[in-house]
């Protein structure tokens, strides 16, 4: 278990250098607009194309923070109880935003075929087929709700185990106490 929770921080890692080097790319496409703009050298798109990646940035970027543990938690009642309790809160907490990336993913997938049937593409001079960002950004919310989902299958498992720790330790505060 603990070996697939390793495997699925290594693969959410991975997604967060991809979405930071994809920031980069999109600064670096701001500055060049900026500096093109002072030649007087129109070049449209760059505001275009920042929205796409931030929309996929933010999709592909909860999956990081899950495994990262930087979602934001109030632990009131989580630092009252023992191991057991503690580890019940976190699974409450997890299952919420499973259900969350669940609802989201499934609320996204009739926007990306509304696009597919009606071929739509962006009302810019860059004329963006739309169902290339937002097939990004469903991918997005779909790994979201995969890892979450895996995520609390393991970790219910983990507690069912009686290891309240490594629970702990893979959705848990951990060291924040």
């Amino acid at each position: 278990m603990t070996r697939i929770i390793s495997i699925l921080k290594g693969i959410n890692n991975g997604v967060a250098v991809t979405a930071g080097l994809a920031l980069l790319a999109c600064i670096a496409i701001i500055l060049v607009d900026i500096v093109l703009r002072e030649f007087g050298v129109a070049f449209s798109g760059s505001e275009e194309i920042s929205g796409y990646v931030m929309a996929a940035v933010t999709s592909w970027g909860v999956c990081f923070a899950l495994t990262a543990k930087a979602h934001v938690r109030i632990d009131l009642l989580r630092e009252k109880g023992g191991d057991k309790m503690r580890s019940l809160y976190d699974l409450i907490a997890l299952a919420s935003l499973s259900y969350v990336a669940i609802y989201v993913a499934y609320r996204a997938w009739p926007v990306l075929t509304k696009t597919l049937k009606s071929g739509a593409l962006s009302n810019t001079a860059l004329e963006v087929p739309l169902y290339i960002p937002q097939s990004i950004w469903f991918a997005g919310w779909i790994w979201f709700a995969l890892s979450s989902s895996v995520l609390l299958i393991l970790s219910v498992l983990l507690v069912l185990q009686g290891r309240h720790q490594v629970v702990d330790e893979t959705i848990g505060t951990g060291d924040e106490q």
